[in-house]
């Protein structure tokens, strides 16, 4: 337990602080988190600050969310460390339970997002938008919390969960905040330590292509001839693979034919065992 964090590991001890804080009239600001904590997520805390008067972090690495080929026995886990990045910022809870008071024994319910899930990482990731709806909801519930944050980078993930809780009806803000970026604009993400020095080079690749994509749009050059241009560009990088790279109506994430309304530019691609994701806004209402 961290000395510079109040840290709670059980639902009963989450809902005591933060229904006391509650009870004196606070709003209460959730930043979820798996760790390996960088300044993208402290970006959620500091913009959790000034949406309300407390802020608290949950660490949970989400077994149910992570695919058989990939990366949960390995994913980074410094409890110690996050505590510490996360009071520097003025957090004031750590909730870290482990998986046994996040999936008791005889814990069979799972949360579908449905359509919203089915398209981009869908398909390349079978059943981590389930785990992630299922995990979120939970939080949602366990917390109480008033509003909670997700980054943008994640952007399927943010929409996944702002359809669960609107179809749920559950209260709180679903709030999302702008990618945190490198200088070179590379997204900030807890994988990009897996990079080695030449995969790094070529990693800001991918977000150039998004934004160039964005400007040629905006521009009045075609969906169709864009995204072909756009994928030609990532093929001619050092990339190992590309997974997709998709022009998509910024709600539902269906495909976004002509520039009527906001839309979202996503890419999915891969340097050696590392996937790298990214997006960014394109349309009338950036």
């Amino acid at each position: 337990m961290s000395s510079l964090l109040r840290t709670v590991r059980t639902v009963t001890e989450l809902r005591r602080v933060v229904g006391a804080w509650q009870d004196a009239g606070e709003r209460v600001s959730l930043v979820p988190t798996m760790g390996a904590l960088h300044r993208g997520h402290l970006a959620l805390v500091e913009r959790g600050r000034a949406l309300s008067s407390r802020v608290m972090a949950s660490l949970f690495v989400n077994p149910t969310q992570f695919g058989p080929n990939e990366d949960f026995s390995r994913y980074p886990r410094d409890e110690a460390k996050d505590a510490a990045l996360l009071a520097s910022v003025g957090c004031d809870l750590l909730y870290a339970p482990d998986v046994a008071e996040m999936y008791p024994d005889g814990f069979a319910t799972s949360v579908d997002p449905g359509p919203i899930a089915e398209r981009q990482c869908g398909p390349f990731r079978p059943g981590h938008f389930a785990g992630v709806a299922t995990v979120v909801t939970k939080l949602l519930l366990q917390s109480q919390a008033d509003v909670a944050l997700f980054g943008e980078k994640d952007f399927q993930q943010l929409q996944v969960i702002r359809r669960v809780a609107r179809d749920l009806d559950i209260p709180a803000t679903i709030e999302g905040v702008p990618t945190v970026r490198e200088s070179d604009g590379l997204a900030l993400s807890s994988r990009n330590v897996y990079l080695t020095p030449e995969q790094r080079a070529v990693a800001p690749t991918l977000y150039r292509t998004l934004a160039e994509m964005a400007r040629r749009i905006e521009a009045g050059e075609s969906v169709a001839a864009v995204s072909a241009a756009g994928l030609e560009t990532l093929r001619g990088a050092s990339f190992t693979s590309i997974d997709y790279l998709d022009v998509a109506d910024a709600e539902t994430l269906r495909p976004l034919e002509r520039l009527d309304r906001a839309g979202r530019i996503l890419g999915a691609v891969w340097l050696g065992k590392t996937r790298l994701i990214d997006n960014v806004a394109v349309g009338p209402k950036r």
